[in-house]
Parts: structure tokens; C-alpha cells; sequence
């Protein structure tokens, strides 16, 4: 697939001042302009992100409310529940507020919804079977709650008090908690917040520290000497599986997160890096493409009791098996979308006209509703359409999940076929949608006006951010080493690609891997050559004559050899 290159504005001379101020090569001040950063001192902060910056947890929407109940719940001795989500961010706010509360002194039960049976968030069938399993009058919702209006004024009438801890966004009118800890909040009441990139775990960890810290002035055994630090890895792990920005507090939090979580003692912890053979230091793909997968699995399949057993597993004898059986999951999740991605790849891909293509809606009965979120991304990343992919619930109707490109709002687009769903919800790259299977025909349909009517023809090509042009000379270890402060990338701090102009093939090229689908090239400008890779080429055309070349920089290690290696992400005719 061909991408629309975007370069960055290349802006010279103020990356060479700023170069100049901080002592850094000027690739490195253009890769931070091109982030935002312009100024020395908030430059400073971003390359060395610190705990100690963190922002007073009290300033967030309601906190104060929140800490307040949950004393008065410790002193009277009363029970809570926290109420928490199937998905990695919801586990790791559940664990970490059950491991900090617990040591605290609350008396704390935990309860994660079923995909299948009980549907998302805060759902009427969650609730209830929660309260039938762990009676209660203190609920604290975890990654969930801000939408469900109608759950909670059923807990109301019940008597049972609910604390929202979730950072979605939130309804209108607002559900009726006892505290609704929300960033988004500040964002309604146009007031600034430092708070609106994180995600329920970076809360739960803003609550934990309110809790310490109040605790400490009211003297609560245990919170003089609580040390938080070691939840970091926690942390870490919810936010990059989330995939919220990686700015700001997020930045901090992840970056000693995943110093905590290359070293954590925690039995799971150690037990999955175990199961997925992890590196000894962890980077966020580390997390994102090993880890976190195999916390979901058990979720997306059924429930995700698994995954926050193995949490907050207290031995390597309890959490072994556990890490084994969410990697046996994780294997039958794949096989299961597997199958479902290439029934929809090749059933599009027999009749996909690009001009008139504008949306892909694809369903059966049978596709397991747990996967169709990860199957339509990777039918969008085939196609580059807005995508709906569409599994039967075991009722007279279909449960799908959408995914979609820059310049196609699904939230916007769904409001417009309302009367053809049961229900949708979610934002403008991704989206729940439940229809009666009758209905199909009309969504896709409508969905194909709507985006006929709204993308333009360039937003139909998938696009290629690009840093910066580059000479080959300036891909060398030592510059790579001063880029490497730009780490963690993510969403918000995306990892680095630049382009070079007028490169040829300094040696012949060669095919690798068992179906010869990877491809290694050596690329010079006449002055440098590198070693290039290009991943997963198949049978897409190859460089020829002159060429410009996309590519992300790194460092290869092998054999005890360090060199620059180019990964290639698309070329062009020079």
C-alpha cells in the first residue's frame, strides 16, 4: 500500500538555536518543534520527565469527595466494591486499588463484568449480579460509570453510594454519584485540567496518592510510610495497553513505570515476562505487542477474573499457571481472529472498488463479538476504509465495533443512522454498534453516503508522518543515541520517520524469512550506506534506479555488533 507522505514544516534556524541552548543535536530540537516544544524549559521537562513534577492529585474533579467517603467507609468498617472493567485498563485500576486499599486497611471485594453475558461499563446486568455476589452500600466504579445514568439511580434507590473513577466521556446530564472523578469534567466546566490524557490507571493511581497523602495528615495506620512507587509497573502497563497519549503526567508515569516493571518483583508480573520471553528492559512494544494482549485475551474470550487473579497473585506457585493460561487464551484469541480477518480480507478484497468503496461493514452470526474490534482494525489497515465488523450475541441482533481514518467522525456518522441501530456509542475513531441483523444492508448503505459525502479523495490514502529529510550521515549512532531521549513514543510522542532523497542500492538486495516475504537492502546516497529491512515487503514492487526511501531509524544488535539499520515504511521514483 502506497502512502501520502506529510513532512513537517522544517524550521532551521530555531532548531539550531535551541540546539545551541540545550546542547543537543538540531535533528533532535526539529523532532521536538514538530511535537509542540518550543520552549527551553518545558523541553527540559519532557526529556526528563520526574515524578516530583507531578500535579497535586486534589486539583482533579471531585477528588476530595471521593477521599472523603472512602475514610468515613474505613472508619465504620464498611465494605466496598470496586466494580471495575474487562480490558487491561480496567484490570490494572482494579488491582491497584485493591492493593492499595487492602494494605490501608479497607475491607475490599472486586467484581469485573462478563463480555458476553453482562455487555460493556456499568451495565444493569453487571450491577446486579455484583450486588447479589458482594452486598454492599459502597461501589467504586473503575474505567466505567460516567454514562450510566440509569444504573446509578438504580444503585441510589438501593441505598448503595457510587464513586466514579473513569476518564471516558461523560454524559449529559451527568450520572449521580457520590463523586464523579473525571478529567473530562474540567473540560465540560471550561476550566484548564493537567489531567485529560489519563487514562483509569493513571487515576487510580492520583487516588491512591490522594489517599497517602490525606492519610498522612489525619495519621491513618499505614500511610505514614505507604510507599506508591512500586505500583508504578501497574501503571506503566494500563496506560501504554490504552493507548492515551504519552505526554505530560502519562510520560512521567510510564517512564519510571517501565523501570519498575523491567525489575518487578510482583509473582505475576514476572510470570508473564516469563511466558512471553520479554527482554530484561521492557519498551513500550514490549508492553503493547507481549504483554498486554495476553491481559486481554481473557476478557475479549470471557472475563477477566484471570488476569487480575494473576495481578495480584501473591507467589510465583499461584501466578505460573495463571501466566500460562491467559498465553493459552491470548494463542486462541489470535487463531479465533485469524480466521475471522481472513474470511473479511478475502471476501473484500474479491469485490473492493476503491472508488466507490467509501466504508466497509462486514458480519456473521457466528464471529466471536470478543475479536471483531481488533479484526476491523486489520481490515482498515488493508483497506484504509472506515470499518464495522459485526458478531451475533446469542439474541435476535449483532454486536460490532468500528474503527475509522482521519476525516471520518464513526461518532457523528452513527448519530445519523439512528434509526437504523439499537444502540451505539463511542468517539470518532471507535465505536460500538448493536443492530438487528435486517438492518444491515441500510447501515452500510448510509454509512457509504455519509462518507462519500464527507472524506476527500487524499484522506482515502493512508498517510506517512515524516519527522524530517535526512542525510544518510545523520542516521549515525551517536545521533541516534541523543533521539532516543524522545522515548517512550506512543500516541501523542509518535516514534520517529524521516526520509532521504536520491538514494540507489549499493549492493544487491536480498530476500528473507521461510515465504521469502522480508526483504534486506543496502541503501547509499554515494557518500553513506545502511542497511535497510524492509518487513513484511511480500510482493509489493521494489526500489529501482534512484529512489526516496521512508524509513524509521535503529540500532541493530548482533553478534556483539552494534550498526544503524533502516526500517523501511515505503519508497517513491527519486
Amino acid at each position: 500500500m502506497k502512502f501520502r507522505w506529510t513532512v513537517a514544516p522544517p524550521q532551521p534556524l530555531l532548531a539550531e538555536s535551541l540546539a545551541a541552548r540545550l546542547r543537543v543535536c538540531s535533528l533532535l530540537t526539529q523532532c521536538l518543534l514538530n511535537r509542540g516544544f518550543s520552549e527551553p524549559a518545558v523541553i527540559e521537562n519532557f526529556l526528563a520527565p520526574r515524578l516530583k513534577n507531578l500535579a497535586d492529585p486534589f486539583l482533579l474533579p471531585e477528588m476530595e469527595a471521593a477521599v472523603a467517603r472512602l475514610l468515613r467507609a474505613r472508619a465504620a468498617a464498611e465494605p466496598l466494591v470496586i466494580f471495575g472493567d474487562y480490558d487491561v485498563d480496567g484490570v490494572t485500576s482494579t488491582a491497584l486499588l485493591v492493593q492499595v486499599l487492602r494494605a490501608l486497611g479497607w475491607t475490599v471485594n472486586h467484581y469485573l463484568p462478563h463480555r458476553m453475558d453482562e455487555g460493556y461499563g456499568l451495565s444493569q446486568d453487571g450491577v446486579e449480579n455484583c450486588l447479589k455476589k458482594f452486598p454492599t452500600t459502597l461501589l467504586l466504579a473503575v474505567d466505567c460509570g460516567s454514562t450510566a445514568v440509569q444504573s446509578l439511580a438504580w444503585l441510589k434507590q438501593r441505598g448503595v453510594d457510587v464513586i466514579v473513577l473513569d476518564h471516558h466521556q461523560v454524559s449529559s446530564p451527568a450520572p449521580a454519584a457520590v463523586a464523579l472523578v473525571n478529567p473530562q469534567l474540567s473540560t465540560l466546566n471550561s476550566q484548564p485540567s493537567t489531567f485529560t490524557e489519563l487514562c483509569s490507571v493513571g487515576l487510580a493511581f492520583k487516588l491512591a496518592h490522594a489517599l497517602v497523602k490525606r492519610g498522612r495528615e489525619t495519621n491513618l495506620p499505614g500511610a505514614a510510610d505507604y510507599d506508591l512507587r512500586p505500583l508504578l509497573d501497574l501503571v506503566a502497563l494500563g496506560t501504554i495497553a490504552d493507548l492515551v497519549p504519552l505526554v505530560g503526567e502519562n510520560r512521567s508515569l510510564v517512564t519510571a513505570g517501565l523501570e519498575r516493571l523491567s525489575t518487578t518483583k510482583r509473582p505475576g508480573l514476572v510470570a508473564l515476562k516469563q511466558v512471553t520471553q520479554s527482554p530484561e528492559k521492557l519498551g513500550v512494544s514490549d508492553v503493547g505487542f507481549q504483554l498486554a494482549p495476553r491481559l486481554n485475551a481473557a476478557g475479549r474470550l470471557e472475563n477477566a477474573e484471570e488476569s487480575l487473579h494473576l495481578l495480584l497473585a501473591a507467589n510465583e506457585a499461584e501466578a505460573t499457571p495463571l501466566a500460562q493460561n491467559l498465553d493459552a487464551h491470548n494463542r486462541e484469541r489470535q487463531k479465533i481472529e485469524r480466521s475471522i480477518s481472513d474470511a473479511v480480507i478475502g471476501a473484500v478484497r474479491a469485490r473492493f472498488n476503491p472508488q466507490t468503496d467509501f466504508v466497509i461493514v462486514e458480519g456473521q452470526l457466528l464471529w466471536h463479538i470478543g475479536v471483531v474490534g481488533i479484526v476491523a482494525s486489520r481490515v482498515l489497515q488493508q483497506f484504509y476504509r472506515p470499518t464495522f465488523i459485526f458478531g451475533g450475541d446469542g439474541a435476535a441482533q449483532w454486536r460490532g465495533s468500528g474503527r475509522s481514518i482521519g476525516g471520518f467522525d464513526l461518532a457523528a456518522a452513527l448519530r445519523e443512522c439512528d434509526d437504523l441501530l439499537i444502540r451505539h456509542g463511542g468517539h470518532a475513531m471507535a465505536a460500538g454498534v448493536t443492530i438487528a441483523p435486517d438492518k444491515m444492508d441500510a447501515f452500510r448503505a448510509r454509512l457509504n453516503e455519509i462518507a462519500k459525502r464527507s472524506l476527500k479523495p487524499e484522506e482515502l490514502q493512508p498517510p506517512l508522518r515524516l519527522d524530517a529529510q535526512v542525510e544518510l550521515k545523520e542516521i549515525s549512532l551517536e545521533t541516534l543515541a541523543e533521539l532516543e531521549r524522545l522515548n517512550p513514543t506512543g500516541q501523542g510522542n509518535p516514534a520517529l520517520q524521516f526520509f532521504a532523497r536520491r538514494l540507489t542500492h549499493a549492493r544487491p538486495l536480498q530476500r528473507m524469512g521461510a515465504d521469502k516475504q522480508h526483504v534486506k537492502l543496502w541503501v547509499t546516497d554515494g557518500i553513506t550506506t545502511h542497511e535497510a529491512v524492509w518487513w513484511g515487503a511480500g510482493k509489493e514492487s521494489l526500489p529501482v534506479d534512484e529512489f526516496d526511501l521512508a524509513f524509521a531509524p535503529a540500532v541493530n544488535d548482533y553478534n556483539g555488533k552494534r550498526n544503524v539499520q533502516l526500517k523501511v515504511l515505503d519508497w517513491r521514483p527519486a
